[in-house]
This record gives C-alpha cells, sequence and structure tokens, in this order.
C-alpha cells in the first residue's frame, strides 16, 4: 500500500530554490534587455521637444519600472550578481551596481574578480565603501586592501578589536600567493585535557560554528598546535572521553609563508576540508578551507592558459587603449618572430623556385612540429604546477617526450609521405618530408619540456608566453630543415 501524504486543496505547494549557473546567464539576458529599452527611452525622450513635461514625467514613470526591474534581478545570490556585474561594460556596471542592495556589497565585493572590482569600488563614496568593509572578517579586509583607499582602511581599523587589528595587519603583511594570504582567523579550538561532553557544550553555546569547520584544533596554552578533533569523531565516542585520547595527531599544517599552489596540490592529494596554519614555534595562528582553495585553483588556471598566449587579465569591456597595452607586447614579439621565420624561408627561393610544391608542403612541417610541441608542453607546464617536476628529472622527461614524439611522428610521417607522394608524383619529396616532419617534431617536444622549465628556472612565469616562443622555434627550425634538406637531395 503506498503512502500518501493529503495537501490541502487550497494552500499552494511551495517548490524549495536551488541554485542553479543558468539562472544567473537568465538573468544577464533579462537585464541587458531592460537596459536596452532604458537606452531606446532616454533616447525618445531627448528628441520630444513638444510638451517637455509630459515628456519628463513619462521618462520618470519608466525608469522608475526599469529600476525596479533590475533591482529584482541583481538582489539574488552575491555570486550571481557578481557574475552579471562582470558581463556588463563600466558604466553600465557602475549603474547596476548603485542598485544592488547594501546588505550585499560585501559579499559582492569580495566575489567579483579584481578588474571588475575597481570599477565599482570607484562608483563608491567613502560612506559606502566603509559601512561594506566593516561587516568584513580581519582576513577579508586584507584580500581588499590593494584596492581601498587608505583613509577607508583607516577608518575601518578604528572599528576593529585589538585582536581584529593585529590579525589584519598579520594578514596584509603576507605576500600575495602565499598560505598567509589566504588564510582565516576563525576556527574552533580546545585544550587536550578536557572531556568531550566540555567540547560539546561549548561548541553549543557558539552562535554558528565557522564555515567549512569539519574538525576542531587541539591546542595548549601557548597555543600550540598538538593535534586535531574531526567532528564526526566528536559524535561518536563517548562524552566522558578526554580530547587527547581520541584526538589525531598525524595531520597536515601549513605555514603562512608557504606557496598557495603547495596549499591547493595538498588539499587535492589528502582530500582536506581544512587545514591549520602553523607558524615557526608551532603556534596555530590560522587555517585554510576548501573554499579559499578552490578560488586558488581557478585563478591559476586561467592565469596559465592566459599567459600561454602571453596575456594578463584584463576587463574585456576596459578602454582599447589599456586591452592594447596588455596585448601588444607578446603581438610584437610574435610579429618580430614570425618576421625571422619568413627570412629564413626566403633564403630558399631557389629551391623552392625550382620545385613550388615545397612552399604547399612546408606549412604542414611547421604546423605538426608545433603541435607536438603544445602537447608536450601544456603536459609539463601542469605537471609544474602540482610540483611533479624537479632539475633532477628534467632530462629525464626530455628523452621520453622524444621517444613518444619519434613514435608518432614515424607513424604519422608515413601518412604524410603518402599524402607528398599524391600531389608531387615524388619519392624524393616523400622521403624529405617524412624526415624533416619527424625532426621538427622532436624539436618541438625537446623545446616543450625546456621552454617552462628554464623560465622557472629564471624566475619567470613557464606559462607567459610560451606558446610564441614554441612557435617562433618550430617554424623557423622546421622551414630551415625541411628547405635545407630539399636543397641538398632534390637540387
Amino acid at each position: 500500500m503506498q503512502d500518501t501524504q493529503a495537501v490541502p486543496e487550497n494552500e499552494p505547494i511551495i517548490i524549495p530554490r536551488r541554485l542553479d549557473p543558468e539562472d544567473a546567464q537568465q538573468a544577464l539576458q533579462k537585464l541587458q534587455t531592460i537596459l536596452k529599452r532604458q537606452e531606446v527611452v532616454e533616447a525618445l525622450a531627448k528628441r520630444q521637444n513638444e510638451d517637455e513635461e509630459r515628456s519628463n514625467l513619462l521618462e520618470g514613470m519608466l525608469l522608475r519600472q526599469h529600476e525596479n526591474e533590475i533591482k529584482a534581478i541583481v538582489n539574488e545570490h552575491p555570486s550571481d550578481i557578481a557574475f552579471i556585474l562582470e558581463s556588463l561594460p563600466v558604466v553600465e556596471r557602475q549603474a547596476v551596481w548603485q542598485l544592488v542592495n547594501a546588505e550585499h556589497d560585501a559579499d559582492v565585493l569580495l566575489e567579483v574578480d579584481d578588474w571588475a572590482r575597481e570599477s565599482l569600488i570607484e562608483s563608491m563614496d567613502h560612506q559606502d565603501l566603509v559601512a561594506a568593509t566593516g561587516t568584513m572578517d580581519a582576513d577579508e579586509i586584507a584580500d581588499l586592501a590593494a584596492d581601498l583607499p587608505p583613509d577607508v582602511i583607516a577608518e575601518v581599523q578604528k572599528g576593529l578589536t585589538d585582536e581584529e587589528r593585529a590579525q589584519l595587519i598579520e594578514a596584509m603583511g603576507y605576500p600575495e600567493d602565499t598560505v598567509g594570504a589566504i588564510m582565516d582567523f576563525e576556527m574552533v579550538r580546545v585544550r587536550d585535557d578536557v572531556s568531550l561532553e566540555v567540547v560539546l557544550r561549548y561548541l553549543r553555546r557558539l552562535h554558528e560554528l565557522p564555515d567549512h569547520t569539519d574538525q576542531i584544533f587541539v591546542v595548549d596554552r601557548q597555543d600550540k598546535l598538538l593535534g586535531t578533533l574531526a567532528l564526526s569523531r566528536l559524535l561518536v565516542s563517548e562524552p566522558e572521553v578526554q580530547v587527547a585520547q581520541v584526538m589525531t595527531t598525524d595531520y597536515l599544517a601549513l605555514h603562512p609563508l608557504d606557496s598557495d599552489a603547495d596549499a591547493a596540490g595538498a588539499f587535492e592529494r589528502y582530500d582536506l576540508v581544512s587545514a591549520p596554519v602553523v607558524d615557526d614555534q608551532g603556534r596555530l595562528i590560522g587555517r585554510v578551507t576548501i573554499a579559499e582553495v578552490v578560488d586558488v585553483i581557478q585563478e591559476d588556471s586561467q592565469e596559465q592558459a592566459l599567459s600561454r598566449a602571453g596575456l594578463q587579465e584584463e576587463d574585456m569591456f576596459a578602454p582599447i587603449l589599456d586591452a592594447m597595452k596588455n596585448r601588444g607586447p607578446w603581438l610584437l614579439v610574435n610579429l618580430c618572430t614570425a618576421s625571422i621565420a619568413s627570412f629564413v624561408a626566403s633564403r630558399f627561393e631557389e629551391t623552392v623556385s625550382h620545385i613550388v610544391i615545397l612552399a604547399f608542403l612546408m606549412s604542414i612541417v611547421a604546423g605538426i612540429g608545433g603541435n607536438s610541441g603544445n602537447q608536450t608542453m601544456t603536459m609539463i607546464i601542469r605537471a609544474m604546477a602540482v610540483g611533479r617536476i624537479s632539475g633532477a628529472n628534467a632530462w629525464q622527461l626530455v628523452r621520453r617526450e622524444a621517444s613518444v614524439t619519434l613514435l608518432v611522428g614515424l607513424c604519422g610521417s608515413v601518412i604524410t609521405a603518402g599524402f607528398a607522394r599524391f600531389i608531387s608524383d615524388s619519392w624524393a619529396i616523400a622521403a624529405v618530408m617524412m624526415i624533416a616532419m619527424i625532426g621538427n617534431m622532436l624539436i618541438g617536444a625537446t623545446l616543450g619540456v625546456l621552454i617552462p622549465i628554464l623560465r622557472d628556472r629564471f624566475g619567470k612565469d613557464p606559462a607567459m608566453g610560451s606558446s610564441v616562443l614554441l612557435t617562433f622555434a618550430t617554424d623557423t627550425l622546421g622551414f630551415f630543415l625541411f628547405l635545407g634538406l630539399a636543397s641538398v637531395f632534390l637540387i
């Protein structure tokens, strides 16, 4: 017999709202439609010369209607608000930002990317900034400190307790991309000589647990970390048992000067939700949670994708001159490298004039070498990001990639040689094509390993402009190898 639950006829069925990334995209589309309507209204109002008072009244009514519609859209989840603001041009972004409820200001400023946050802060007055940052924790204020005016920081500090002020100064003192820059100070600490019943009573007196609390940190009277107590262990153990009997002494602890990328790798490796941060004396000074780690992983992934093309993060609605400054340098480098490759090819003008088909085939040699190198480089940069590569295994990787590329090149070159034989009706050209292709693929694979490793060795971003440098090498050397072999064996 199936259980049924009666529902009163006149009582509406309430469906719980769930978070869905597509909701933010749909909200953005609605918002853009409203903004376009608003532009039309403003344009018509400017053209209307007759009955100016009535025109102004109508315009005001429509603008208020649009504002109410926009407020209904942009006062949902802070992450969705941040997505919408990042997707608007600067002027529209700042106008919509003024319609966001003030209670969301702090969360949205923390959620948006740096390039969008700058334009939002520019549109806020002093009091609005103080009100927004005044509700933040010390670690959150430190995250925004670089973008906030000094007078705002000074006024916010006045409203902090001595402990919060010390935490803020400490957090601001750590370099970017370190554990200290992403750690927070909200955590639960207990002594090891109390019972679990005492710990439970202590937790019940708290207003709420800090976000992502999966473990309690056990410290002595000097705040030195002794171990961790998992909440799951706390709940299933007998209340009269002491903390020292059930705490874990085998735990991962981070140092504030550790790289945040290394911390992210540790979280991934050990499936962590949170991890303590201790100083040189072993004292507990903060913790890192999975929320910060996810942000680090996402930012690193975006930076690597941009760096490989020689770009830095930019506002996609930024002024054209700003975009040119970002994209211009490596495009100029690429122009120079392409010119060098063309110059190398021009040195074999006589060879190409005798065998015109070479002009069509040499792009295949250069392209396949570049693709082979990019495959290798992508794997190497990824391995470097998770710490799997060191100076000791660099040459081993070169040999491995050369072996893999040689085998792949042998198989692919047979197909390429057949194609060259088909369009040129020459076995000699097919043989030259085959050798040049294998040679350039080996060059690409070798440089795909060496370029990021050498850039890292000299303190540069391994991914920054690596594709441009690799393309330069495989184009130039590919043309030289193919046309050089053709000059020797075909003429």
